[in-house]
């Protein structure tokens, strides 16, 4: 049984791309408009829900926001959530958020952007 199961672990660590996709990450890209953001727009958002984005709408419709800081008034948003979603919130514009599943880059190497 022991072998059977080694012999199964060393043909998915060589075959190409299985053992790619258990290290896969997501990688948010782009924001959400708070004040017009539909339910599944919301969901996009890391750790939140179908029910919390839920929660944000319910919230808008009775007072829009002014403020992205205004979201701990949701129940369920405290700062420290606030704090993860920050980056990916807005109040103007379209929303562009995208949820992509990427390779981690290889360990032992540092991913530096730099201006020119």
């Amino acid at each position: 049984m022991r072998a059977g199961l080694a012999a199964l672990a060393a043909l998915l660590l060589a075959t190409p791309g299985l053992a790619d996709a258990s290290r896969l990450r997501t990688q948010y890209s782009g924001v959400v408009n708070l004040n017009d953001a539909t339910a599944d727009q919301l969901d996009l958002l890391p750790g939140v829900g179908a029910k919390a984005a839920q929660r944000i709408i319910e919230h808008r419709t009775r007072r829009r926001f002014q403020r992205v800081e205004e979201l701990v008034r949701v129940k369920g948003f405290g700062k420290k959530r606030f704090l993860k979603l920050k980056p990916h919130l807005s109040l103007d514009g379209p929303t562009t958020l995208r949820v992509e599943q990427v390779l981690p880059p290889p360990e032992g190497k540092e991913v530096v952007a730099t201006s020119r």
